[in-house]
């Protein structure tokens, strides 16, 4: 009995003392470090969605005004079971005009600056386009210009010019693991649809998704706008956790 008693105070060291301690605090080090990461990663999750509802409200602001400007131009009264339809003055004198073809501007050719917008949060966007990709659920409104902070709100023209012109329009937007903005943007198939609006001219073009390939981030040769006279979107998002871009190249139909 004595003997095991003695071997037992033996067997617990000062060093197995240590290394009890040294446990203790790596197990309580591990718990803070795993709360400090979800904590972060709730903070960043709901940053995100803060950021993308900005992007819905504008775009509720871009329905809304298309809905105000059709119910602006037209007004329309039934009597006797008869629907009729009154232009506003200006496109009556419009319509009373013989059209002159130096007067109807080609569209196609206008260099769109888009629209300006006033989020709830105070700050005004300049929006260029609509995008919307009806496989994968994709409708945001375009931003004019590209930076770190717009690319939390929205996706954001990248290059070229105008929506819809000749030439390769291309837009780029963050792959986010929650699917929104580009986040659905890799499941695109060829022959997939795209359909971009221009928000200074209201025109809408559908494209078809011809080519989907991925490079390294250097390669630009994407935005190139030799499009032998055809109107092009080019679709970018990050891939690999950043160290890729995944290239969608559409075309007019």
């Amino acid at each position: 009995m004595n003997q095991i008693l003695v071997t037992e105070k033996l067997y617990i060291t000062p060093e197995i003392k240590r290394k009890k301690r040294m446990y203790k605090i790596r197990f309580f080090l591990s718990v803070f470090l795993i709360c400090i990461l979800c904590s972060y990663y709730i903070y960043a999750e709901n940053d995100r969605n803060k950021s993308e509802e900005v992007a819905h409200k504008l775009l509720g602001q871009l329905e809304n005004k298309e809905n105000n400007t059709v119910n602006d131009t037209t007004t329309k009264n039934i009597i006797n079971d008869v629907i009729i339809v009154a232009l506003d003055e200006n496109e009556s004198e419009h319509m009373q005009e013989p059209m002159q073809e130096e007067n109807i501007p080609d569209q196609q050719e206008k260099t769109s600056d888009g629209e300006t917008y006033t989020a709830d949060n105070g700050e005004s966007y300049q929006i260029d386009s609509r995008l919307t990709i009806p496989s994968l659920g994709i409708d945001y409104p375009v931003l004019s210009e590209t930076s770190e902070e717009l690319l939390k709100i929205s996706l954001n023209k990248y290059w070229g010019h105008g929506a819809n012109q000749v030439g390769n329009y291309c837009i780029v937007g963050h792959n986010y693991a929650n699917g929104k903005l580009f986040g659905k943007l890799s499941q695109m198939e060829i022959g997939d649809t795209a359909i971009l609006q221009d928000m200074a001219t209201g025109k809408s073009v559908t494209y078809e998704a011809y080519n989907k390939y991925i490079v390294d981030p250097t390669d630009v040769s994407c935005t190139s706008q030799l499009t032998n006279g055809k109107r092009e979107i080019t679709l970018i998002t990050c891939k690999e956790y950043g160290t890729k871009r995944l290239i969608i190249k559409c075309r007019e139909i």
